[in-house]
Order: C-alpha cells, then structure tokens, then sequence
C-alpha cells in the first residue's frame, strides 16, 4: 500500500491560519507558528469583546436616559421605577432614543411618572 503524505491538507490548514493574520504587522501576518498564536489571541479578544460592546451600550443609554430624565426634573432611578409601576414596559434602548429623537414624547412620559408618584 502506498503512503499518502499530508501535503494537501497541511497547506490547507496554514493557508487558512494565514488568511485570518493577513492585516497583522511584522511577522505575525507571515509565520505560521506566530500567526497561531495571533489569531488565537485575536479570537479571545473578539469574543470578550462581544460581551463588553453589550455592556458599554447599555451604559450608554443609561447615560443618556439620565441625562434625559434630569433635564426633565426627575431622576433616572425614580423614572425607571415609575416606568414599571406604570406597567410601561419599554427597553433603555428606545427610551435613550426616544430621549434624543423625540423629546416631547419622552418629556410625556415623563409627566406620567411624575404624576403617579
């Protein structure tokens, strides 16, 4: 029986590694033993990444609603509060848009809140 070499399948796989460190500087972009550990480290901090763009951007509609809340007299927790004991069930990604595109429907709710403390 013949022996088959693993030529292909080896060029293939370091073809592959290759083509994901393609962007990287010095030589993680052309070794291969480099670009493992590169594209392996790229993948981590892709993937925690993922988890912190969620937190940033709900921070950043927090931040926002606060800043709406304030401007209308009343405080983001007291609002948030007032929300849900109005059983108005809308996200913090809406209200922080309805905060800065439509602000006299975000001052109404506002008002609502207000009213039922």
């Amino acid at each position: 029986m013949a022996r088959i070499k693993g030529g292909m399948t080896t060029h293939k796989r370091r073809k592959k590694i290759l083509k994901l460190a393609k962007g990287y500087r010095g030589r993680r972009k052309n070794l291969f033993g480099t670009a493992i550990d590169a594209v392996w480290k790229a993948g981590v901090n892709a993937y925690i990444g993922r988890k912190q763009k969620k937190r940033n951007f709900r921070q950043l509609w927090i931040a926002r609603i606060n800043a709406a809340t304030r401007a209308n007299g009343i405080s983001y927790s007291k609002f948030m509060n007032g929300l849900k004991k109005l059983n108005i069930q809308i996200n913090r990604k809406m209200l922080s848009e309805l905060a800065i595109n439509d602000e006299k429907a975000f001052a109404t709710l506002c008002e609502q809140v207000k009213k039922s403390a």
